[in-house]
């Protein structure tokens, strides 16, 4: 009885081990159904129309029940954040993806998609929402990071080197599909870097939006259902022949439904848990477990080749995302030891209202501005988790 107790207490120990590995498989599967879609000869801009409304379908009940009674109120800037959010995660975002996708490996865009901490990093450098701090541990590791992953990119994309051949499988289902698509690496890499800063300005804008609507499973809904509309936009506009909008049961509609309901949907709930229960950077390490998943079922099912560049590059750019990862988690644990907690706040303002208010102005503004910078790197890396959903 005893030993049993035990078991249980390590698998729930193990829960969010458990639940990031099974993400990584989702996520893994989803670069898989994606690749065999598209050259399957679906259109990739039907194809993400589908997985936003397959999200929506799935996220809308979600968000109704989980936060009925505790929505906060749905303002025209929210909306048009969610428009926004849905911009560059759906119709632009996903779309630079896939097509980047087409021109190279599920290997070689997963591993460029690493780039997004960094890329983000810079992006909030430019727009002035975050600063170098160049004398601080964290800064220096943040902009180091920063600088091997973009250096990662480099060699992953111009560097090919001899192939690593371990052994033939024999399996290949691309051998069913009737478009193979051309390779072409380089406007592969600028693609999936477009893309990256696409996803980069959504995590800054949802990070806003979090401020103004706590409310992740409304928002995300919300997204969705700007994405779907957007990107039925674009892929009217794109394909005109509705017999190409037709799902049969075949890997269109697998990819359809799969990316849709598990990697917008069930994914996000298992990030939602996880982030409460261990913090987003401990989401966030694990993103690098899907190349490793991706690389070896493109290597055993895509009759992908695996190149000493691509697993040299891919390898840099890891390490620069977890150095860029291990800074902000530095930041973010010197800003909660810097600033107090609200209810502490809270009791030391009343404490101090009976005594003298000399310099306690100073305090207050110097705390403020801590509060105010501790929410926005807590916002900016708890968005790290949400990369995985719009992958």
């Amino acid at each position: 009885m005893a030993s049993m107790e035990n078991i249980c207490n390590v698998v729930h120990e193990m829960r969010p081990l458990l639940l990031m590995i099974f993400g990584q498989i989702i996520l893994a599967g989803m670069n898989i159904v994606f690749k065999l879609a598209t050259s399957d000869g679906m259109n990739f801009s039907i194809l993400i129309f589908y997985r936003c409304l397959f999200a929506s379908v799935f996220m809308v009940p979600l968000a109704f029940f989980i936060e009925r009674g505790k929505r906060a109120k749905l303002t025209k800037m929210v909306i048009f954040q969610g428009f926004l959010c849905g911009l560059l995660g759906g119709s632009l975002g996903q779309n630079m993806y896939l097509q980047s996708l087409v021109y190279t490996s599920a290997t070689f865009v997963s591993a460029m998609f690493n780039l997004i901490p960094a890329i983000t990093f810079v992006v909030a450098i430019i727009l002035r929402l975050e600063k170098l701090g160049l004398k601080t541990p964290a800064g220096k590791a943040k902009v180091l990071g920063t600088i091997v992953c973009i250096s990662g990119a480099m060699l992953l994309t111009l560097y090919k080197g001899p192939e690593i051949n371990m052994g033939k499988t024999n399996i290949n289902l691309l051998h069913s599909t009737h478009h193979k698509g051309e390779s072409k690496p380089l406007a592969g890499a600028i693609l999936a870097l477009a893309g990256c800063t696409c996803y980069a300005l959504l995590l800054i804008v949802q990070a806003k939006a979090a401020q103004r609507y706590p409310c992740p499973y409304s928002f995300t809904a919300l997204l969705n259902v700007m994405a779907a509309v957007q990107c039925f936009v674009v892929a009217v506009v794109v394909e005109r022949d509705w017999k190409e909008w037709k799902l049969g049961w075949n890997v269109r509609l697998l990819a359809s439904a799969y990316t849709g309901i598990f990697c917008s949907g069930v994914l996000f709930t298992i990030i939602a848990w996880v982030v409460r229960m261990k913090g987003p950077v401990y989401v966030s390490v694990f993103n690098p477990l899907m190349l490793v998943m991706v690389a070896i079922s493109g290597y055993l099912f895509l009759d992908e080749k695996l190149y000493l560049g691509s697993v040299l590059g891919s390898i840099v750019i890891v390490c620069g995302l977890y150095v860029v990862l291990w800074g902000k988690d530095k930041e973010i644990k010197k800003l909660s030891q810097l600033v107090p907690d609200k209810e502490e706040n809270d009791i030391k303002a009343s404490s101090l209202k009976d005594s003298s208010h000399g310099g306690s102005s100073k305090r207050e503004e110097k705390e403020d501005e801590g509060e105010e910078n501790k929410r926005d790197s807590q916002a900016g890396s708890e968005i790290l988790g949400g990369i995985y959903i719009y992958h």
